[in-house]
């Protein structure tokens, strides 16, 4: 079956958006409750238990992606027998997982107070919270979880985003009565346990009724699991290094430097975070459809397709960085109400955005080596990296200035993605799947953007600068500036891409 890659792109990116909206708004809601209900070391907290619970998330190995991507085959033959199979495959393989990230966070629970420098909120039992994070991380892999695979290997993401949609406000409503009403960090935790179960109990309840002929039953052929493990141990060598590279910041700065300063690098990357979702969501809504075009068309469509869907990426990315420039600094005092434990320097800020270009402009390469699973060719990209940056976080977090110790950790990731992940990703693809030809036409795309990117940036970070008017009156209009600005000049530098695409909107419209 050839799946319709632009009609299932653009419900996806419609539902992506809307549950990015959701997602973007909810999160920044509960992190202001948190700060002006509870206080900073209750949202660093938060942050801890989420980047200690993430390295036990490795423990799922990487099965879910590798059965996703083996199942973009079977449904483009149409072989439904095989699905089955690989779903039933999935289920037993998230059992496993989920008692054994269960199991192994309970090992963790002596080593608990190490990783806590200064105080701990005095009405909290570290231990019980604990392990009701950890309860919620495993809970899911014994409910439905396998489920959305289905989702996945079909292109109706779609039907997961309005879902987690749905869910994340429930949620949302449920947290912040129980907040309010009983400023209960216990209680509040309880409500993130039910919305996981909520969301996959209505993920299998959409799947049955969308696939009602899908169900975990059969065997998968022995060549089969063998090449599963096969990528999945290359997928779990990725896992590593990036749960290693997003959680040992918050560890390392928990460790060295306190709660205050994980709630603090946490708004910062909040921020950037929920922006890169925008672009991520993107990729994210047209991965099913590169898989199904990777056995549907040939090499060469499938690069002509990379590089258009890089170039309107990079448009956006550009806009995007523009404006985090222009608005973190007047954003962040107003959010945290001039907080000077929460507030960090303008280079903070500079690094984040720096930070997010070099990520976010690496997404369509990722995209497809995942979509085209091709993991084993930079297997150990992903642990040299993850190496690099701990060492350079402990480094640089010893020898920079107090006031830049924060800045210290950001560079890290930023040497450690410039120098080992990007050249090492980028050659994996274009030696595996495409030609070197290819690749420098890639490149040489890449490196054209970059400075686009640095003038449009400081564009509009002098004209957000030259009005002086603060409070959200002064964000607002600064948003405002620095959006049409911006907006504006790569308008009118990517004239051509914007007039091809009006013109196939009115054609469709008129037809």
């Amino acid at each position: 079956m050839k799946l319709d890659f632009v009609k299932n792109t653009k419900r996806t990116i419609i539902a992506h958006f809307v549950n990015n909206g959701v997602r973007t708004l909810i999160p920044f809601f509960r992190k202001t409750i948190f700060m002006w209900v509870l206080g900073s070391e209750y949202l660093g907290l938060n942050g801890l238990f989420y980047s200690v619970l993430g390295m036990l998330m490795l423990a799922e190995l990487g099965f879910g992606t590798a059965i996703v991507c083996y199942m973009y085959k079977p449904v483009a033959d149409d072989d439904h027998a095989l699905l089955c199979a690989y779903l039933r495959f999935y289920r037993n393989i998230y059992r496993c997982v989920g008692s054994l990230i269960f199991i192994a966070g309970l090992c963790l629970l002596p080593f608990l107070p190490k990783l806590i420098h200064g105080h701990i909120p005095p009405d909290v039992n570290l231990y019980i919270l604990y392990l009701m994070f950890l309860t919620n991380s495993a809970i899911g892999y014994f409910f439905f979880a396998y489920r959305g695979s289905i989702l996945a290997a079909y292109h109706r993401n779609d039907i997961a985003s309005y879902i987690g949609t749905f869910t994340a406000i429930v949620e949302f409503i449920s947290a912040c009565i129980v907040l309010f009403l009983t400023h209960n960090y216990y209680f509040y935790v309880i409500t993130l346990i039910a919305s996981t179960l909520l969301n996959n109990i209505l993920v299998y309840i959409a799947t049955r009724i969308y696939f009602p002929t899908l169900i975990p039953v059969g065997h998968l052929p022995q060549e089969d699991v063998k090449r599963i493990i096969s990528n999945v141990k290359a997928i779990f060598m990725h896992k590593i290094g990036g749960v290693v590279n997003s959680s040992s910041d918050n560890i390392v700065i928990s460790a060295f430097l306190g709660l205050s300063s994980v709630a603090a690098f946490g708004n910062y990357f909040h921020i950037s975070d929920s922006i890169a979702k925008i672009t991520g969501g993107i990729c994210y809504s047209m991965t099913g459809g590169f898989g199904n075009k990777i056995y549907t068309e040939s090499r060469e469509e499938n690069f002509k397709l990379l590089l258009k869907v890089n170039r309107l990426l990079i448009c956006l990315i550009i806009w995007c960085s523009a404006m985090l420039l222009a608005l973190y600094q007047p954003f962040m005092i107003i959010w945290t109400r001039k907080d000077p434990t929460l507030i960090r320097h303008f280079m903070t800020a500079f690094l984040m955005v720096v930070l997010f270009y070099e990520k976010q402009s690496r997404e369509t390469l990722r995209m497809f080596k995942n979509a085209a699973s091709l993991w084993q060719q930079d297997r150990w990209k992903a642990i040299i990296a993850s190496i690099a940056n701990l060492s350079m976080n402990i480094t640089f977090i010893n020898i920079f200035p107090d006031n830049y110790k924060l800045d210290g950790v950001i560079l890290s990731t930023l040497i450690s993605d410039v120098i080992i992940q990007m050249p090492w990703e980028s050659h994996a693809v274009f030696s595996a799947f495409f030609s070197r030809k290819e690749a420098l036409r890639y490149w040489k795309h890449q490196l054209f953007y970059f400075p686009l990117a640095l003038v449009v940036c400081g564009l509009t970070y002098t004209v957000s600068c030259s009005i002086h008017i603060d409070g959200l009156i002064g964000l607002a209009i600064k948003g405002m500036a620095s959006a049409t600005v911006s907006f504006a000049f790569l308008l009118a530098f990517f004239r051509e891409d914007a007039i091809f695409v009006l013109k196939k909107a009115i054609n469709r419209k008129s037809n």
